[in-house]
């Protein structure tokens, strides 16, 4: 009875954390695909009055993120993973709430406030999975994670789709329309980390821990720091590192840069900016499905390991890669009059790619969770501040670049990066495995 009281208790907070996330980011990620698009408009609408730029706020968005990951563990050492997300949470409302009325000062200002809070929700976020999750429950629960914060594309997405459909360019009625929706659900989703329960103690015996420790007390603020530096220098996070700057590359393309070069296709006429929308949905339903294949039925699906899964996911992108070269004009990312493509744009191929797109993300986030995961159960939050630190700097760049380069050439980076990080997750997931079976607990 006791056993199962805790797993109770467990199976609550993750099914909560799940939902708190699908809600908040049903609100942020929806606004970062749709926000080229929102800013642009509101250029025209104010005569060029107001000239802020969304990939510009999105790269300094992922700044802040990269720098803060290295105040986020002391930070959550502190408060404890719960209130740390509660006031991560907050500073993502006011982000979305700045678009309620666009001024460059508060575009930019909340940037800064939501790399900040994101460095801090997503290790808190790390550390209250990982003590919610033993060495039977850890992937399922990150699938579990996985699949409910990806609902948020399909959710917020289909509510962009009815609200922009048929615009050319976005209305200040349309905006307002889209952020207040928005923001009603980021506020939920602030509410929902209030209801999550005391974490109970987990059972790590079955865990290898590569910085194994025998802590009971809380570290101070510059120990914490310390470990995560510690962790930095060991091979396997530098390898992984490869397969996570991949990662947040991948996440530029398919957040912020792919829904804005389908909607500067020309070829898709009227239903381009409608189709920003549709093509998060389908990203979502990639997400969900991988995080349900590889997550919540990971006893069959990784029986032989979380290599093939993650090749899986990199034959996906590839596949997404090739068709987004031939079927969207090279000037997309820009609204250039580059219209020239490979084929006959094809609205139902741009979809598809969102799909597998989508797909190969899940592939990859929800093996990389569940490897820090199982690596360092005793130093969960510099693992994944660690893990979002590569994540975050590896997309500013991309957002930075994003604003210069053409479509091929961010293909072609995307490729290069997806295979050399495909290889490096292999060659770290081979050495874990190898020492699991032979027992250490210890690498």
């Amino acid at each position: 009875m006791a056993e199962a009281k805790i797993f109770d208790v467990r199976l609550y907070n993750i099914i909560v954390l799940g939902v708190a996330f699908m809600l908040l980011f049903t609100a942020f990620q929806t606004a970062s695909m749709a926000e080229q698009s929102v800013l642009t408009s509101e250029k025209k609408n104010t005569n060029g009055t107001f000239s802020g730029d969304g990939y510009t706020s999105l790269s300094i968005i992922y700044v802040v993120f990269s720098a803060a990951n290295w105040i986020a563990p002391p930070i959550v050492a502190v408060l404890g993973p719960k209130f740390t997300m509660f006031v991560g949470s907050i500073l993502y409302f006011l982000f979305i709430l700045s678009f309620l009325k666009p001024m460059v000062w508060a575009l930019y200002l909340g940037s800064v406030l939501v790399g900040i809070g994101a460095a801090i929700l997503w290790t808190a976020q790390g550390n209250f999975l990982t003590i919610n999750s033993d060495s039977e429950t850890v992937s399922r629960n990150s699938g579990i994670f996985w699949a409910l914060l990806q609902c948020s594309l399909l959710f917020g997405n289909m509510y962009s789709y009815f609200v922009l459909k048929g615009s050319t360019d976005i209305t200040d009625s349309e905006r307002t329309k889209l952020f207040i929706g928005l923001s009603g659900a980021a506020l939920l989703g602030v509410l929902c980390f209030l209801i999550l329960r005391k974490p109970v103690s987990t059972d790590t015996e079955n865990l290898v821990n590569l910085s194994p420790s025998d802590r009971k007390e809380r570290e101070s603020p510059l120990k914490t720091i310390k470990r995560a530096f510690h962790l930095l220098r060991t091979k396997e996070i530098l390898l992984l590192s490869v397969a996570i700057a991949y990662t947040g590359i991948e996440l530029t393309f398919f957040s912020g840069v792919y829904g804005t070069c389908i909607s500067n296709t020309q070829q898709f006429g009227e239903d381009a900016k409608g189709l920003i929308g549709i093509s998060g949905m389908f990203i979502g339903v990639g997400e969900i499905l991988g995080g349900a294949a590889f997550g919540l039925m990971g006893k069959r699906t990784n029986k032989y390991g979380r290599d093939p899964i993650v090749l899986l996911g990199f034959l996906s992108h590839m596949a997404a890669f090739f068709l987004v070269f031939m079927n969207l004009p090279n000037g997309s990312p820009k609204n250039s009059d580059d219209l020239s493509t490979f084929m006959t744009p094809n609205q139902y191929v741009a979809i598809f790619c969102s799909f597998l797109l989508g797909f190969g993300d899940s592939s990859f986030n929800t093996q990389l969770y569940s490897i820090l995961g199982f690596m360092f159960p005793e130093d969960s939050s510099p693992a994944f501040a660690l893990f979002k630190f590569v994540q975050s700097i590896a997309a500013a760049g991309a957002f930075y670049y994003s604003e210069v380069l053409l479509l091929h050439y961010q293909l072609l980076i995307l490729t290069l990066l997806g295979v050399v990080g495909t290889l490096a997750f292999c060659v770290v997931e081979w050495g874990v495995s190898k020492a699991f079976r032979m027992g250490y607990q210890t690498i």
